[in-house]
């Protein structure tokens, strides 16, 4: 018997809610002057099997995870698990050894965009259990996002991290549009058994194709050198032996016990499971699809 679990999310381009945001609003100094946020942890992203990345984080998130792009936009993916549940939480602690992408340390604030002149405004997701309203009796837990109706140095922060949030995900768009122009993304699947029986995989992602990369014209390959992008690639290419500690990963949860066997679909790895359940990463990075699973 088959058991499908899916989900699905916006694409960016489209008026809906990106990931783990419930209920985003612009912050205003009148409005939420007694807004405050508590401390919390990372339960937020406990159910995420993925998680957009940008082109400045690449080299530290390729060190912990597979880092993919997404079949539908190019958008850059770190791969946090192959059902849905991030393998790298536990009790909503993210694991001391791995590298925390930024559009997780970003939450609950957000940029949104406005008819101002500079474009954008600091929000942040009413919905966190970590956003609350000082009470009438002076309750003040949490640290306050306004001072006498000025931005307080926790919003500070905020706005400084998401504005270079932002600037990363223009360059991030340059960097995808470049292989997307080079024609260098090509569909690939990941399969695995555990020592359980279970089959697992993950499909709807893309990679770099080596060979591609390979013949690139010399004015090209000089060029994206001199740009990163050449190094950026070579990260992500290296980075897709992180699938091995992945699986690792995911039989430790339900069997204690090493992956069994591991494969991309064209027969480059170990073996091939075409029987295997199947995951799907997203669209993009503010609002990227959910994966998609079947069990077998």
């Amino acid at each position: 018997m088959t058991d499908s679990v899916s989900q699905t999310a916006p694409a960016a381009d489209q008026p809906l809610l990106p990931l783990f945001y419930k209920s985003v609003q612009p912050l205003h100094g009148a409005a939420h002057a007694s807004w405050r946020l508590k401390d919390g942890d990372a339960s937020f992203a406990d159910d995420t099997p993925f998680v957009p990345i940008v082109a400045g984080e690449l080299a530290s998130a390729a060190r912990d995870y597979p880092v993919v792009f997404a079949a539908d936009s190019a958008q850059p993916l770190a791969i946090l698990g192959l059902e849905r549940r991030n393998l790298f939480i536990e009790g909503g602690r993210w694991s001391a050894d791995a590298y925390i992408p930024a559009y997780v340390r970003r939450y609950p604030f957000a940029f949104v965009a406005t008819v101002n002149p500079d474009g954008f405004a600091l929000a942040i997701d009413a919905g966190s259990e970590r956003v609350v309203e000082a009470g009438e009796e002076g309750d003040d837990e949490g640290t306050a996002l306004f001072e006498n109706g000025e931005p307080s140095a926790l919003t500070r922060q905020a706005i400084e991290f998401c504005a270079a949030f932002g600037r990363e995900v223009e360059l991030t768009a340059l960097f995808t549009t470049a292989l997307k122009e080079k024609d260098l993304l090509i569909d690939r699947r990941a399969d695995a058994t555990l020592p359980d029986g279970r089959k697992l995989g993950l499909d709807g992602f893309q990679i770099v194709d080596a060979e591609k990369l390979a013949a690139l014209d010399d004015e090209t390959v000089v060029a994206w050198h001199r740009q990163g992008i050449l190094a950026l690639v070579h990260h992500h290419l290296a980075s897709l032996d992180r699938f091995t500690l992945l699986l690792n990963r995911q039989a430790l949860v339900s069997a204690d016990e090493p992956v069994m066997q591991t494969s991309f679909a064209d027969g480059s790895a170990v073996a091939a499971n075409p029987e295997a359940e199947t995951t799907s990463p997203p669209a993009d990075a503010p609002a990227p699809a959910a994966p998609k699973s079947k069990k077998a």
